[in-house]
């Protein structure tokens, strides 16, 4: 056997286990890729329904026009606090790009105003609620958006 038989072969296995690698690291990347896509897309999910939840409990507290105000304003602070949006709001910035939380930021604190509104009495007929509420619908739809970008890979 020569010596041009022998860095033939040697080579051929160089070029075999260079390949493996190259395609086990592709793989690598595109797993981490997609479970990175699979977190976010649960992160949003969450977040996005923690956001519903939170909001369909400030309108009960708004519409209760029988109920004496103190206890509307504890039904807000209520829903508020346990609709968790707060936690999952910073889960969001740990895996989300700018835009998505520039978007959560807005739609967050339009809900907070909101919740402040029936805090301070006002019920779901008033003009600064219905403000406030087409305010919050608007953010809401902009976070939805930009979260749909964001997972189907469109930068944001």
């Amino acid at each position: 056997m020569g010596w041009g038989s022998i860095l033939s072969t040697l080579l051929g296995a160089l070029i075999g286990v260079f390949s493996t690698l190259a395609a086990d690291w592709s793989r690598a990347i595109r797993d981490r890729r997609d479970n990175d896509q699979d977190v976010r897309r649960q992160t949003y999910a969450d977040y996005l329904a923690a956001l519903a939840q939170t909001r369909n409990l400030l309108r009960l507290a708004a519409r209760s026009r029988s109920t004496p105000l103190e206890e509307r304003a504890r039904n807000a602070m209520e829903a508020f606090r346990d609709g968790s949006a707060y936690e999952l709001r910073y889960q969001v910035a740990l895996v989300a790009p700018t835009a998505v939380v520039d978007a959560s930021t807005a739609a967050f604190r339009a809900l907070r105003d909101l919740r402040d509104l029936v805090e301070g009495g006002s019920t779901h007929t008033e003009q600064n609620y219905l403000e406030l509420r087409d305010h919050w619908e608007g953010c809401f739809a902009e976070l939805r958006a930009t979260m749909k970008s964001d997972l189907a890979g469109v930068r944001v």
